[in-house]
């Protein structure tokens, strides 16, 4: 039995901040249920100073809509709370509400494994302005976290060209369900397998392993903990070499590999896990090729990361095997992902939609307004550009995209000659989902796709390539137009002078 996405037991609608109850409170008591809003989630930087994103964590998302409700113990709870006089923050009739409220809204999405770019929305939830705004703490948690995790392993999968890359973070991640969360992202990123046994179990992800420096210090000497090892699992001998002294630990697992053949079974591999790894991997691969171990695996581990394996990969290290954990889990140099949920729209009493836009002294603060979606054009294969666009306003027949940060760079689309697509489909309507997701086995399979399809200067680690992402020319003169009346202004503050 596999599952879509990572969960606790029932449902998920407590695991929320206390200022969307708070909010969700001001509406039900302003008597705005039937207004409806338009929400997009979105990152304002590749990750990692990279130049994409994996888009991962909608299986968890529709885990947590599925089963979003407020049972009478959460009211219970929620009714216990006290504002700063001392009376309950929140009435019991709206408690109640809270009791019967069932999710209905409609939610968009890019298919998970999707590469994705900073400033284009990963989700659109657009319905009843206080469900809306309940959702967004879990809907930030899931999909930043879980994206971050996923760009990170590609990146370390990139960096592997080719070798496999198994996912060893369990014991240095976040928690219990950051650990099921990290293999399962990681997983469609690119990584092989996982040491994770329970994510195995619930995800269907591959599961490896070989043996801790405790397994050969609880023998008299290192050849007898070799032997022992073998006895019990002839048929996944993999042996840490480095308790003691590795070139002499290589030395002793070829002689328990030829003692393994003679009774039918391979040495599979040994492992490095602290050292010179570029020099003990050459010297390694020597005395094994020597002995007739040519395919006996040299794997390695010891905080690694994707700068870690380009530079091994660079000095020739004769490693086939990689076990990333620590910098692969916790996202090593980048926290967080930093993703944002922000309004862009709102309908009152079936009128029309009006657009709504967040100032900031920062541009890349600056929200984009509408009703968004995100049109990919390519050419020959690869990816050429993303356009967002608002759907009530779609683009012509040769679109032009602005960059929101530098309105000198603009892109024209010629659709004649071009294929496009849009990224975000239907996921729920109305609270019902409508879509049904992949097995992760695709979706990894997916993602691999997709990186192979955007210029190789964009999968670059260090200052890639930057993908075009812009505004569509009509959705950029709205924004503007609305900055501008923000600030009090009508015009430009150039044209005022003329």
């Amino acid at each position: 039995m596999t599952s879509t996405g990572t969960s606790l037991n029932g449902s998920l609608a407590m695991l929320t901040d206390l200022y969307e109850l708070t909010m969700a409170y001001g509406f039900w008591k302003n008597a705005m249920l039937d207004t409806r809003a338009a929400f997009h989630l979105s990152f304002r930087e590749n990750p990692f100073r990279g130049g994409f994103a994996i888009s991962s964590g909608l299986g968890s998302v529709i885990d947590y809509l599925e089963g979003f409700r407020f049972t009478r113990e959460d009211t219970e709870y929620l009714g216990s709370l006290k504002g700063i006089d001392g009376t309950d923050l929140f009435s019991r009739e709206f408690l109640d509400y809270l009791m019967g409220l069932r999710f209905e809204c409609d939610v968009d999405a890019p298919p998970e494994g999707t590469v994705v770019f900073a400033h284009e929305p990963l989700l659109r939830i657009t319905g009843p302005i206080l469900q809306c705004q309940l959702v967004e703490s879990l809907l930030l948690n899931l999909i930043n976290y879980q994206t971050l995790i996923a760009t990170k392993a590609a990146r370390v999968v990139l960096a592997a060209e080719g070798d496999p890359v198994i996912e060893f973070g369990l014991r240095r991640a976040h928690g219990i369900n950051g650990s099921l969360s990290a293999s399962r992202a990681a997983y469609i990123g690119g990584c092989s397998g996982t040491s994770n046994v329970l994510a195995g179990q619930k995800y269907g992800i591959p599961v490896a392993g070989t043996l801790a420096h405790s397994w050969i210090m609880a023998f008299d000497d290192e050849f007898e903990a070799f032997e022992a090892y073998a006895r019990a699992l002839p048929n996944n001998t993999i042996l840490l070499v480095d308790t003691y002294n590795t070139l002499e630990g290589v030395k002793k697992a070829i002689e328990i590999g030829e003692r393994m053949r003679r009774e039918g079974h391979e040495l599979a591999g040994v492992r490095l896990d602290s050292g010179d790894l570029a020099w003990l991997s050459q010297e390694s691969r020597k005395l094994l090729d020597e002995a007739g171990f040519q395919n006996t695996v040299i794997a390695a581990t010891n905080d690694l990361d994707e700068f870690i394996i380009a530079s091994l990969k660079q000095q020739n290290a004769a490693i086939t095997l990689w076990g990333v954990g620590t910098r692969l889990v916790t996202a090593y140099n980048q926290p967080a992902l930093g993703g944002v949920y922000k309004l862009s729209a709102v309908r009152r009493d079936g009128g029309d939609w009006k657009y709504r836009i967040k100032l900031s002294e920062q541009a890349a603060k600056i929200s984009n307004p509408g009703i968004l979606q995100v049109r990919r054009f390519e050419r020959d294969g690869t990816f050429i550009g993303d356009m967002v666009y608002d759907v009530m306003s779609p683009p012509e027949s040769r679109p032009m995209m602005i960059d929101p940060l530098d309105v000198t760079r603009r892109k024209r689309f010629d659709q004649a000659r071009t294929e496009s697509n849009d990224l975000l489909i239907p996921i729920f309507r109305q609270g019902t989902r409508v879509y049904d997701p992949p097995p992760l086995e695709e979706i990894r399979r997916f993602a691999a796709a997709q990186l192979q399809r955007i210029h190789f200067g964009s999968r670059r680690l260090i200052n890639p390539h930057q993908y075009a992402v812009g505004l569509e020319e009509k959705l950029h003169a709205l924004k503007t137009k609305l900055v501008l009346e923000a600030r009090g202004m009508r015009t430009l503050p150039a044209e005022k002078t003329r």
